[in-house]
C-alpha cells in the first residue's frame, strides 16, 4: 500500500507541474456538432409485461416484447430522455427455440443454441429479422421497417448489430436478394482453408456437441424433441471463438462458426494489406483503394449485408468483436458504408487498447467501446477501491482519439450497476454518469433499465444473474414499472426510481445541447489535490469550454461523506477564459443551484459543498 501511495504521489506531482502545457482537445472538427447519446435496448425485452420469470421459460410462459411495443408514445419518451440514437439489439434473425415451421423457418437444435430465446450473436439469416419480435411472423420485415420509420419520425437514428466474426451453425437465408448465396453454400469442404471459403473446416471429422459439465444441460434439463446430444455437421467447422476442435468446449462459442476472411490457419494474410499511410486518408480514398482489388468472398458478403440494411433505412451499426476480424476488411467495409451514407454511425467492440488507433484510423470506425480505460477505472472507483486520480491519466492517454471512445456504464455484456456484484445501488452511478457523459466529446451510451436502477436479479436460465439475460425469455422488473402496462409513463416506479430517471433525463438532455462538451477539456483535479484543503481522491474536477459556453464540473464519488472546500480554478484557465478580478455567477445545469466564482489576482475559487454522490456542472453566466 505504501508503494502504491508513493507512486500516486509521484503522478500527482508530475501532472500538477505539467498540467497546462499539455495539448487540449482540437475543437475544429467538433465545432458544429453536438454529443450523441445512444440508448441500447434489448428489443425482445422492451415491451414484455409478463412477470412470470420462470427459469428457462417458454415464450408462452414468460412472454416476449414485439416491434409494435415501440409505440409513438414509447419512442417519444425515449427521445425525451435525451436520446439521439437507438441501438435495437437482437434484430437480425438468430437461432431460437420456438416453432416457426409454418412460416418456412427450420427449427433450431437446442444442442447448439444458448438459452431458449437464443443468442442475438448467433445470426441465422442476415436478410431477415427475429420472428419472435413480430406480431405476424410472415410480415416481420415490414413490421421492422415500420419501427424504423416510427423511430425516424421521433427524430432518432436507428442502429442494429452486425456480427462479422461468426454466424449460427445452422445458417439458412430464406429471403436472400437475387444473386446472394448463403454463407458456406459454395465452399470446398474438403479443405481446411481456401481463400474463397466462408468457413474453416476440419476435414474427416464430424462436429460433436460439447460435453456438458457442472450439471448443465440445454433448456435446463428439459427433454425436448431435438435435444439429443447431437448436431449434424459434416465436416466439422471451426467454432466462432477460433476453436479448431470438432468437439468444442462448453465454454467456447459452440453455437457459432467462425468466418474466414482470407486469413490462413497459420495467421498469414491471403489478401492485399492496407498500406500504413492510409491511416491518414479519408474514407473516399479507402474506397478507391479497394475498388479494383480482388477481395475474399466473405468480405463481399458482409459488405452487401451492410448496404442492404442501409437501403432498408438503418442509420448505423454496432460491430460485434470487431478486433477478431482483419482491419483491412474494415477499411473495405466501412468505406463502402460511408460512400452510401457519410453520416452512418459505426460503433465497434474492441477491447485491446493497442489496437484502438489502428481500427479508428485504418479501419475507419467512428467509435470504439471505452471499456478497458474509462469504464474499468470508474467501476473501481464506484466499488470503493479506485481513486479518481486515474481518470485524468486515462483522458491524457486517449486525448488524440478521445472523441472516438464511446462511454458507458452498462451494456448487455456488463453487470448491472444495481446488482450486488457491481455496487448494489444504482444511486452510486450518479457521479460516475456525470463524469462519463461530460468529460469528453465522445458519445454516451445508456442501457435500457439503467435509468431506473434495474438490478438484473432474475434467474432466466442460461447464464447467471447480474446481467439482464440476452439468451432467454424474461421480464425486466424495474423497467416494467416504467413501461406500466404499456403506458410508458413510469406509473409504477417508486419515488427513488423516478428521481433517478429524472436525473438521467436532466443530464442527458443537457449533454446533447451543450457546445462546451464538444469543445476543450482541462483537468483541474491534480491542481486542487496539491493546493486545496479537504479536497480528496474521491472527488474529481475539470473544466470544459467552447467559444460560447464555459463549464466547471466537480463530482463526489463518496456515498457516505460530504466534502466542503474552495475549489480552485488555476490562473491559466482564468486567462484563457478572459476573466478579470471580480465575482461571476455560476448556475448548476442539473438542478439550478447558484454559486459564485471569485477571481482575485488572476486565479479563481468557488466555495463548494458536495453532499455524498453529488455533482455540480456549473455554467459561467
Amino acid at each position: 500500500m505504501k508503494k502504491y501511495m508513493l507512486l500516486w504521489s509521484f503522478v500527482i506531482t508530475i501532472m500538477a507541474s505539467c498540467n497546462f502545457n499539455s495539448k487540449t482537445t482540437d475543437t475544429k472538427e467538433m465545432s458544429n456538432k453536438k454529443k450523441a447519446v445512444v440508448y441500447q435496448v434489448f428489443t425482445r425485452l422492451f415491451g414484455n409485461t409478463n412477470t412470470t420469470n420462470k427459469p428457462w421459460g417458454t415464450i408462452a410462459e414468460n412472454g416476449v416484447g414485439k416491434f409494435a411495443d415501440f409505440t409513438p408514445k414509447a419512442l417519444k419518451e425515449i427521445k425525451d430522455l435525451g436520446i439521439t440514437h437507438i441501438w435495437y439489439t437482437g434484430i437480425p434473425h438468430h437461432a431460437v427455440i420456438n416453432d416457426y415451421t409454418e412460416f418456412g423457418i427450420s427449427n433450431d437444435d437446442p444442442d447448439v443454441v444458448k438459452g431458449r430465446a437464443g443468442s442475438p450473436y448467433a445470426v441465422k439469416d442476415y436478410y431477415n429479422v427475429n420472428p419472435d419480435l413480430a406480431t405476424d411472423p410472415k410480415n416481420r420485415l415490414q413490421e421492422f421497417k415500420d419501427l424504423v420509420d416510427r423511430t425516424h419520425e421521433q427524430g432518432m437514428k436507428v442502429v442494429i448489430d452486425i456480427v462479422p466474426n461468426h454466424v449460427a451453425r445452422a445458417y439458412e437465408g430464406l429471403t436472400n436478394p437475387d444473386g446472394v448465396s448463403d454463407f458456406g453454400a459454395e465452399d470446398d469442404t474438403t479443405l481446411e482453408y481456401h481463400r474463397e471459403n466462408n468457413f474453416y473446416y476440419i476435414p474427416g471429422e464430424d462436429f460433436k456437441v460439447p460435453q456438458w459439465k457442472d450439471g448443465y444441460s440445454p433448456l435446463g434439463g428439459e427433454i425436448a424433441a431435438r435435444e439429443d446430444g447431437k448436431f449434424k455437421e459434416t465436416p466439422a467447422k471451426w467454432t466462432g471463438n477460433g476453436s479448431r476442435l470438432a468437439q468444442p468446449d462448453m465454454n467456447d462459442w459452440y453455437e457459432t462458426v467462425k468466418i474466414n476472411y482470407g486469413v490462413r490457419p497459420d495467421g498469414t494474410k491471403d489478401f492485399e494489406v492496407l498500406p500504413d499511410e492510409f491511416a491518414q486518408k479519408d474514407y473516399k480514398e479507402h474506397f478507391n483503394f479497394w475498388k479494383e482489388k480482388n477481395v475474399p468472398n466473405s468480405w463481399i458478403k458482409f459488405r452487401d449485408i451492410a448496404l442492404y440494411w442501409l437501403d432498408f433505412g438503418v442509420d448505423g451499426f454496432r460491430f460485434d468483436m470487431a478486433e477478431m476480424v482483419p482491419v483491412s476488411f474494415w477499411s473495405f467495409m466501412n468505406s463502402s458504408i460511408k460512400m452510401k451514407n457519410p453520416n452512418a454511425f459505426l460503433l465497434a467492440e474492441v477491447y485491446n487498447p493497442d489496437l484502438y488507433r489502428e481500427y479508428i484510423h485504418k479501419g475507419k470506425m467512428d467509435y470504439l467501446y471505452d471499456k478497458v480505460e474509462l469504464y474499468d477505472s470508474i467501476k473501481h472507483i464506484m466499488k470503493g477501491y479506485g481513486w479518481t486520480d486515474h481518470i485524468p491519466v486515462v483522458q491524457e492517454g486517449l486525448k488524440d482519439i478521445e472523441h472516438h471512445m464511446l462511454h458507458f456504464l452498462e451494456n448487455h455484456d456488463e453487470q448491472r450497476i444495481a446488482s450486488p456484484d457491481f455496487v448494489g445501488d444504482a444511486e452510486l452511478a450518479r457521479p460516475a454518469m456525470v463524469v462519463s457523459a461530460t468529460i469528453s466529446t465522445s458519445p454516451t451510451m445508456v442501457y435500457f433499465g439503467q435509468e431506473v436502477g434495474e438490478p438484473a436479479a432474475e434467474n432466466a436460465g442460461f447464464g447467471d444473474p447480474t446481467r439482464t439475460s440476452i439468451f432467454d425469455y424474461i421480464g425486466v422488473p424495474n423497467f416494467q414499472k416504467w413501461v406500466n402496462d404499456k403506458k410508458f409513463d413510469g406509473g409504477q416506479l417508486s419515488e427513488k426510481e423516478s428521481n433517478l430517471r429524472d436525473f438521467y433525463k436532466r443530464l442527458l438532455n443537457f449533454t446533447i445541447k451543450s457546445d462546451a462538451l464538444m469543445g476543450s477539456y482541462e483537468e483541474i483535479h491534480f491542481y486542487n489535490k496539491a493546493n486545496t484543503e479537504n479536497y480528496d481522491h474521491r472527488v474529481l474536477s475539470y473544466v470544459r469550454w467552447s467559444e460560447t459556453q464555459r463549464l466547471i464540473v466537480v463530482s463526489n464519488f463518496d456515498g457516505n461523506k460530504s466534502y466542503e472546500f474552495d475549489l480552485k480554478i488555476p490562473a491559466e484557465i482564468i486567462s484563457r477564459w478572459n476573466l478579470v478580478n471580480g465575482k461571476y455567477n455560476l448556475k448548476d445545469v442539473l438542478y439550478g443551484s447558484e454559486q459564485n466564482l471569485i477571481v482575485s489576482e488572476g486565479s479563481g475559487h468557488i466555495p463548494v459543498r458536495l453532499n455524498p454522490l453529488e455533482s455540480f456542472i456549473f455554467e459561467l453566466k
